[in-house]
Order: structure tokens, then sequence, then C-alpha cells
């Protein structure tokens, strides 16, 4: 997709900085932490509950947006000299810094996860530890649950172990420079394995049925005090990194089933009739779709940057809906227990700093591997994760769509009237005068009715601005 900055002016800014302050306090969203939280936190930085086994040795690196300081992961890649591969994993440790029943852990499970608004942040963790003590900052030697995979030459995982270590990285990159070092050759070796180690595990995914659909973000992007929207369309290192992260999970979930206790991550499988509604918004797309092609493969095949391919890709979120947490003890197996889109059980254990679930389903795959019984602390609360974990993804993915509705309409709003075009990228079925129109430039996606015939999924349309209210926090297009 294209990537055009939009500036806005001085005064728009301020409105809809506004309107944000508006935005949290309509949505409830938690506000500073309170002061016995962040004494505590601050005496956690003090005295954090280090681990025996130094590991500060191992060249590892960060990989994550520019400018991020919450930084949960870092890995580093080497041969086997049997063959085969061997990756380091490090997650941040929270549980180090965190009593359990303490004014950190509670608070913890009021917010659940960390906000993200184009204004900051709304973290999980007070700053001091999220974007301090506790982050994987290059230079910063803390504590960590390092985990080490042997993997085959064909990208298998041939064993599993994590336990905690202290650490340290050594440089803070992002997506963007990685993949150019990949790609001019410059890349070290750890970086160059990462594409070799992320290409085996993508067949792999590949051959298990998985599916990683690689999705043009829309994103906001601040400005010369302002905000913006713009795509991106992921790069290929963000598929390798992601690659890593999933192994983990899946790794996670297969030591915790071993065990008998753990908290999953589930995705049941489509309802009927959704995969032929894909096919059905292939054809309007007019997207090649054999019969004989499964839908793992046709995701594969196609392009994000290509309009329509886009539109179909955004189409193919519907079968990721009704994704959930299944807890289970006593050795009982959880009902699902598959992830449908990894194919595999699959556990949220790579993003402790920013999503309370990971600190819980790290601590108990510490215990496993240890071949001990997990401490009380991290079963006792594994009943309410789930529906704690709930009202946090609903309340993150609200602040999410309506945070993109804001800056669209701010960017708009003295544009009504003008037309633009853009791409049908989806049609209501029980009223198909009614979808998503996908701009180019502007990068916005909103709302478009018609009142004189169906909206042609699909095609590219010029289409008129019919309202930008930043108030209402809504665009609105009609056929032009």
């Amino acid at each position: 997709m294209p990537r055009r900055h939009l500036h806005m002016t001085g005064a728009d800014g301020a409105a809809l900085r506004a309107a944000l302050r508006d935005l949290r306090t309509e949505l409830k969203v938690p506000g500073e932490f309170p002061a016995a939280v962040l004494a505590e936190a601050e005496e956690a930085v003090r005295s954090p509950r280090l681990p025996a086994l130094d590991a500060t040795d191992v060249p590892l690196v960060t990989i994550d947006p520019p400018g991020s300081r919450d930084l949960d992961q870092a890995m580093y890649l080497s041969r086997r000299t049997a063959g085969g591969y061997r990756v380091h994993y490090a997650i941040a440790d929270v549980a180090a810094f965190v009593t359990p029943g303490g004014a950190l852990d509670t608070e913890a499970h009021r917010r659940v996860t960390t906000l993200y608004f184009p204004d900051g942040k709304v973290p999980l963790h007070p700053p001091v530890l999220s974007e301090g003590a506790a982050s994987l900052l290059a230079g910063q030697a803390c504590p960590a649950l390092l985990w080490q995979f042997d993997l085959d030459a064909e990208g298998r995982v041939e064993a599993a172990d994590v336990r905690r270590a202290l650490v340290r990285s050594r440089a803070r990159l992002d997506y963007a420079w990685v993949q150019q070092a990949v790609d001019a050759g410059t890349a070290d070796d750890s970086l160059a394995l990462l594409k070799t180690v992320g290409a085996l595990r993508e067949r792999l995914e590949q051959e298990r049925g998985g599916i990683s659909l690689n999705v043009p973000e829309q994103e906001i992007v601040a400005q010369n005090g302002s905000y913006a929207l713009a795509y991106r369309a992921p790069l290929p290192a963000d598929g390798w990194n992601a690659q890593i992260s999933l192994m983990t999970g899946m790794a996670a979930a297969e030591l915790m089933l071993a065990a008998g206790a753990g908290i999953l991550r589930t995705l049941p499988t489509a309802p009927d009739g959704a995969v032929g509604r894909l096919r059905r918004a292939a054809k309007a797309l007019r997207i090649d779709w054999p019969h004989h092609v499964p839908y793992a493969e046709l995701v594969r095949s196609l392009d994000p940057r290509r309009p329509a391919h886009a539109a179909f890709l955004q189409e193919c979120t519907t079968l990721l809906r009704g994704a959930g947490y299944a807890v289970f003890t006593g050795g009982h197996t959880p009902d699902p227990v598959l992830h449908a889109a990894v194919a595999a059980p699959y556990a949220h254990c790579t993003a402790p700093l920013r999503r309370l679930v990971d600190r819980y389903a790290g601590e108990l795959c510490v215990a496993a591997v240890a071949g001990a019984e997990p401490p009380q602390w991290a079963t006792d609360a594994l009943e309410a994760l789930p529906r704690e974990m709930a009202d946090g993804s609903r309340l993150a993915n609200a602040a999410e769509r309506e945070c993109v509705d804001l800056v669209e309409a701010a960017v708009l709003k003295d544009r009504v009237g003008e037309t633009f075009d853009g791409t049908v990228i989806d049609v209501k079925e029980q009223d198909p005068q009614v979808g998503t129109v996908h701009l180019e430039e502007p990068a916005v996606v909103g709302r478009v009715e018609s009142h004189t015939g169906h909206l042609p999924l699909g095609d590219r349309i010029r289409v008129r601005l019919a309202a930008a209210d930043p108030g209402r926090a809504k665009v609105l297009f009609a056929p032009a």
C-alpha cells in the first residue's frame, strides 16, 4: 500500500487532542498510577529478584518499531555444530519485579493490557518498569525468561527449554533496518539466520495449515505536534520475527499441556459459510481462487500492496473472530485446544510488559521445565484471567478503532464535498448498499452508503465525502 504522511494544522491538532482526552473519559481508560503502585515499582527497581544464571554473554538484540522502549523480546540465532539451528529468545521477566497480591499486581489486573493512543500510551505497568528496569533495553542487564530452542535442518523444534537468566541486549533494531541489512547482505550471522529460520517456520506453518495474514496496517503517526494517517504493508522481516514468537507460543502451550495446568489462546474454526463468503469476495475482487487451492495457500500468494489483494486480506480477518482463552488444571485438556489460525495449541507468553496473561503463562512454563509445581499465586489467578483478558481486549479494540476514526475525521473535516478514488473492500450481506471504502490517498478506510444501488465489491470507484465530524468520530462517503 502507498505510504503518505498527512499534515494537519496546529488548530486541528489541538482539537484532536481534546477529542482524545474526551475519548479516554468516555471509555473509562485508567488514569495515572496510584501513589502506592508507583512507590512499589520504585522499590522493585531497587531490589528485583535476580536469577542465579548469568547469560549476559549471549549477544541478544531486540527488533521493535522505532522509538519503542517497552521491549519484551530479544533474540540470538546460531547454527548448531551437529546441524540445524539454535534460537535464544529472551522474554522480559515481569514477575521478578511484581509481588503477588501487592499494589503493582492489583493494578495490573485492573489494567490488563497496554492501551495505545496517538498522543501516548496507557501502560500496563509504570514506565519505570515497562520502559526501564524490566525492559530489555540495549546495554542493560536485566532478568528474563530465556528460551532455548534446538531446531533441525527443516526448522522443526527438537528441544525446548526455558529458565530464568540475567541477560543483556546488544542493540535495539527496527524492522526496516533489519530488512535493509538482510537484503543488502550486510546483516550479521544471527540476523541472516533470522531470515533462514523464519522462512523455514513459514513453510512448516503452511504444512500444518496455519495462516498468518499480512494485512496492511493503517497507522496513526505523530507529526509536527499533530497526527496523520499512513498505510504500512508488513515487511518480510515482520513475518520472520513473528515466526519466532509463534514458535515460542506453541512450545509454551505444549509445556503447559504436558504439565496438566495452564492457559491457552484459542480460536474456533470458522463457522459454516464463512469460507464460502470469502470465495464470493474473491470472485468480486477478481482474485483467481481455483477450487483445488486451499485457503491458506491462496492467502500466501497475495501481495498486500495491491488494493484488491489488500481488500481480500481484510475480508479474511472475519475468520479470526471468536478468539479467547482456555484455562485447564488437574490434567484436563481444554476444548477447544487448538488455535485455528495457528493450527496448533498456542499460548500468549512473549509480551508480559504489555499483556497480563503472558506473565502467568511464562511462570507456568518455567515450573513445567523444572519439573516443579507452579507457584500458588500463578494457579490461583488462572480462573479469572479469561474474563479479565476479554474485558481488556474489548477496551483495547474500542480505543484503537475510535482513535483511527477520530484522526480520519480530523484529517478530512475541511474536505467535505470533495471526491476521492477508492476501492470497495467490504459490502454488508444484509444491506449491499452499505459497505467500506479504502482510499489510497489519504490513508482512510471509511463507511460508504449508496442510495442508488448495490455497492460493487472489489471495484475502484469515485466517492464523495459526505461527512467528517471529529466530535462524532466518523467519516461517511457516498458514490460520486
